[in-house]
């Protein structure tokens, strides 16, 4: 159930609005790094230039009082890290299995900058993408097309990974298992690339596979969605046998099925479905628990006849309440559709309002990162005052492990006009966050929080207050990344 605050907003002497902020709420953005979507640029760009414009991301929806960032670390069949697991991706260097220049461990140095900020990183990897079209000489000789290419199948304008193999499911649990255990990720996350979207007249050629791995009682449709089952709860397996407050969460495309093809479908009419056509199954993965948060891709207008925002959030909303539901939303489409719906200012904001009027809708998730910045500006006012004038607290998993958080210890508190610089101490070996209250009676509301990451025992943080929460109350409290949280400590302003 979600707890709500809520802010007066006041317009003017006259007329005050009010508008409930989720006490808890997933706000995300998909920083997507494939063909340089979001970043960087230009992967031929010098280091610093890189860096700053991931920085600019960060900062635009730290402003705006998001706390996720979901950064594509494989696109692929590559990364955007060290590993000898895959090629140094050209996206970043500009050359697939050249390593950056003057970059040291980039995926560490984007998960810290995402820290300081107070936000969680959700790392999202393509399982099955190897490459991302026909060129293969482009590819470095370390990729898995020359390293193993009995593992691949061409599609369309692409080599995709034979999800049938059990040596592909293997090789991609070794992938996830060496970044949750060598990297402090709050997240990983993928996408709507299952098997790939049909193409009119082409052939998956498995039908091989089928043969050697398929049960006689299995249809080819059924074996393949049950590779991907596979693959699923062996991943959830993976990183909670390493790491169980990371979480796994999937972002699939919008209609699982349309009501044509079977009554419990949304009423869609999808050209593709990600049940029959992708071979994924997110309501059975919900079912099963292997999820700790589903984020499908709701990218159409609130009334969009073939398949309506609103009626896909709907049906997604009801069809899995056993886990963490965040919707994605589709920025890019602002003024850039031939939806008119997408040309008026009010299109997102109605999304947002409607998600927070559904009882099983816990968040929002932007795609893609940069569609806000530097443009909208209506828009992006309208969300800051309405929606994300205060911060929230990241959801807990349904599946929390229940743990006592001891309070922190305070070293020193020294305010300087606004801001104030808290220094603590704190043991735990998970990542947890440091929270910021202002209390007003017996209520009290959320105004800033800290991120300490798993390896972090103590540290020093800056808060900017405004003159009114100066002389209110301010209170701190540490919650681990279950969602656990410690008692209340006064902090003494004066």
């Amino acid at each position: 159930m979600k707890k709500l605050v809520y802010l007066f907003l006041c317009l003017s002497i006259t007329s005050c609005a009010v508008h409930h902020i989720p006490e808890e709420e997933f706000r995300g953005f998909w920083i997507a790094t494939v063909v340089n979507i979001d970043w960087p640029k230009d992967p031929t760009d010098i280091t610093s230039k890189k860096k700053t414009d991931f920085i600019q991301l960060l900062d635009f929806y730290e402003e705006m009082n998001f706390n996720a960032a979901i950064v594509q670390v494989r696109t692929a069949g590559d990364a955007f890290y060290e590993t000898d697991l895959a090629p140094w991706s050209s996206y970043l260097t500009g050359k697939e299995g050249k390593a950056p220049e003057n970059f040291e461990n980039p995926l560490q140095w984007m998960i810290e900058e995402t820290h300081k900020r107070g936000m969680e990183f959700h790392a999202w990897l393509n399982p099955y993408r190897a490459t991302f079209d026909l060129d293969t000489l482009a590819l470095s000789p370390n990729h898995d097309f020359y390293q193993h290419p009995d593992w691949m199948l061409k599609y369309g304008k692409k080599y995709y990974y034979n999800p049938g193999l059990p040596e592909v499911q293997e090789k991609f649990a070794k992938i996830v298992e060496e970044l949750v255990v060598n990297y402090e990720l709050d997240a990983i996350h993928f996408d709507d690339y299952f098997y790939p979207y049909k193409i009119k007249g082409e052939v998956f050629k498995d039908s091989l596979t089928f043969q050697t791995y398929g049960l006689p009682s299995q249809s080819l449709e059924d074996w393949r969605r049950s590779n991907v089952d596979s693959l699923v709860k062996n991943v959830y397996q993976t990183i909670k046998k390493n790491k169980p407050w990371v979480q796994f969460g999937i972002s699939p495309f919008g209609v699982w099925k349309n009501k044509s093809t079977d009554p419990d479908g949304s009423d869609t009419r999808a050209g593709q479905t990600t049940y029959e056509d992708l071979y994924a199954d997110p309501v059975l993965w919900v079912n099963e628990g292997w999820l700790d948060y589903l984020a499908p891709q709701a990218y159409w207008s609130m009334d969009y006849p073939p398949a309506s925002h609103k009626a896909v959030g709907s049906w997604w909303a009801n069809a899995t309440p056993n886990t963490n539901l965040y919707i994605g939303n589709g920025t890019y489409k602002i003024k850039n559709n031939s939806d008119k719906a997408w040309k008026k200012k009010k299109e997102i904001p109605k999304q947002l309002t409607f998600a927070r009027n559904q009882k099983n809708i816990d968040g929002n998730i932007f795609f893609s990162a940069k569609s806000l910045i530097g443009q909208h500006e209506k828009v992006v006012k309208t969300l800051k005052k309405k929606f994300y004038p205060l911060p929230s607290k990241n959801p807990s998993t349904l599946n929390k492990v229940l743990r006592e958080i001891q309070l922190p210890g305070i070293e020193s508190v020294k305010k300087q006009d606004e801001v104030v610089e808290l220094c603590i101490a704190h043991t735990d070996s998970i990542p947890r966050f440091l929270n910021y209250y202002q209390l007003n009676g017996n209520e009290k509301q959320l105004i800033g929080k800290n991120y300490i990451s798993e390896s972090q025992n103590s540290g020093c943080f800056q808060l900017k207050l405004t003159k009114k929460q100066r002389t209110n109350k301010v209170v701190i409290s540490i919650s681990d990344a279950f969602g656990n949280e410690s008692e209340l400590l006064p902090l003494n302003l004066k």
